[in-house]
């Protein structure tokens, strides 16, 4: 388990390496001088002084290799400078606008697996019954229909027309707990539903295969009661594309919930991403897409250490 996990940790690791010189070199691609293409936003044109000082600022006066080793060190210390549009530390301004996607990711994720895991499963054990058919058509409704066409019907169904909960807007749990989780909920609701759809369809068909399995019938002739059967002998076995699954999802989750936040008026990472490319912060860009693909590559490395845990015979391959 340990050499495993070892293997693991170390491909992670190049992983990352190797999509931060990626992010590095997209600076370096982009036609033009950066510096010169943020002053002369808007129609105006800069001063060669004031392009060599934005250069300056930017470390962009540097050898490649050098900014390419600042860049390397300054990431690892998870220190990305500071905003060329307000001057704000980027790194705070991350950490203050990631707590808040993940939270409507995390939220979403278990109203999901707690919804979709049961109803696949039974739908995967009563292939073909009325909880099946029915199941499996609504969830291709809800597959079929934009997330933020459900965000907003939702708005419009528990806000406008019921008063049951706020339309948008974000308010601190320190500041105001009650009123945090009532906006909370659709947001996370929204997202949950979307990912509901594909677990819901990846446990069904997980659970049709293990059921046709030589170990399940011997199980079932030996006289197990149906219950142990289920747990021990389709559900452990049908879990693990079912996680890895889950675990390329929440990675999705993670750049894609800007329609979300944005119906929502949430002040996620995706809104800062999106301004950020809006005003041509590059260095803001550079550092969220490091950061989502950082919390990607660690997601995967969990789902491959709990899948290792469920079924040992990966821990050999």
């Amino acid at each position: 388990m340990l050499a495993f996990l070892m293997r693991r940790v170390v491909a992670a690791a190049a992983m990352l390496l190797v999509v931060g010189t990626i992010i590095f070199s997209l600076l370096m691609i982009v036609p033009g001088d950066p510096a010169e293409l943020l002053l002369s936003t808007g129609g105006g044109s800069a001063t060669p002084e004031a392009i060599a000082n934005l250069r300056a600022e930017m470390g962009l006066d540097q050898p490649v290799w050098v900014q390419y080793a600042d860049f390397l060190r300054n990431s690892l210390a998870f220190d990305f400078g500071r905003s060329i549009v307000d001057d704000g530390s980027i790194s705070a301004a991350i950490a203050l606008r990631l707590p808040r996607t993940l939270e409507i990711i995390i939220v979403g994720a278990v109203l999901a697996l707690t919804l979709a895991i049961p109803a696949g499963t039974a739908a995967g054990l009563r292939a073909g019954g009325r909880f099946d058919i029915a199941a499996s058509g609504l969830n291709a409704l809800l597959t079929s229909v934009p997330g933020f066409v459900i965000g907003t019907l939702f708005i419009y169904f528990f806000a406008q027309t019921l008063g049951w909960l706020p339309a948008g807007g974000y308010v601190s749990f320190a500041s105001n707990p009650g009123q945090h989780l009532q906006m909370l909920v659709l947001p996370a609701l929204t997202v949950g539903l979307h990912l509901a759809t594909i677990v819901f369809r990846m446990t069904r068909a997980s659970v049709l295969e293990m059921r046709g399995h030589d170990w399940v019938r011997t199980a079932t002739a030996k006289g197990l009661r149906r219950r142990l059967v289920v747990r021990r002998h389709i559900l452990r076995n049908a879990m693990g594309p079912v996680i890895t699954v889950v675990g390329l999802q929440l990675g999705i989750l993670l750049g894609s919930t800007v329609l979300v936040e944005f119906v929502y008026n949430w002040p996620g990472l995706s809104g800062l991403l999106v301004t950020a490319v809006e005003q041509r912060d590059y260095p803001t860009v550079r550092a969220i897409i490091l950061t989502v693909a950082a919390l990607f590559i660690g997601i995967n490395l969990v789902i491959d250490i709990l899948s290792s845990l469920l079924d040992p015979r990966i821990r050999l391959k």
